[in-house]
């Protein structure tokens, strides 16, 4: 749901053109609603309302000739964050195309126990933390 609180106050968030695009984004969700509140009713809300209508009546035509039922894309949160994790650490660790993930645990396991083998505690943790992170990755 999308509500659009002063709608009636005209400037470049209420005009036709905003206004019909706030609805759209709305109406790609298959139970996607706008409230416009407003003390009159302008032009651009007018515009937007018959616009709106225009097009929910094409596509609904549209939807019945080709048997199409509408429905709402539903993805997993989990994918969608666990692949800006991904990115995230590929930049953070400098990962190059031929490197995996894998292969950077094992770099970094290395390099922890060289600093452990040398009395380097607190960089070896570093390096355990990163590899606990990368690890939950997997």
């Amino acid at each position: 749901m999308v509500a659009i609180l002063d709608a009636d106050k005209e400037g470049f968030l209420r005009s036709e053109r905003s206004l019909i695009q706030t609805i759209g984004r709305a109406a790609r969700n298959t139970e996607g609603k706008v409230i416009m509140y407003a003390d009159e009713l302008t032009d651009s809300m007018e515009k937007a309302i018959y616009e709106t209508n225009r097009r929910r009546k094409m596509q609904k035509k549209y939807n019945e000739e080709h048997k199409i039922i509408p429905q709402t894309i539903r993805k997993s949160i989990r994918d969608t964050i666990k692949a800006t994790v991904t990115s995230d650490i590929s930049t953070k660790y400098n990962i190059g195309n031929d490197d995996s993930i894998e292969m950077l645990i094992d770099k970094l396991t290395k390099e922890m126990l060289k600093h452990a083998e040398n009395m380097e505690f607190e960089k070896a943790a570093e390096l355990r933390d990163k590899v606990k992170e990368l690890e939950g990755l997997l």
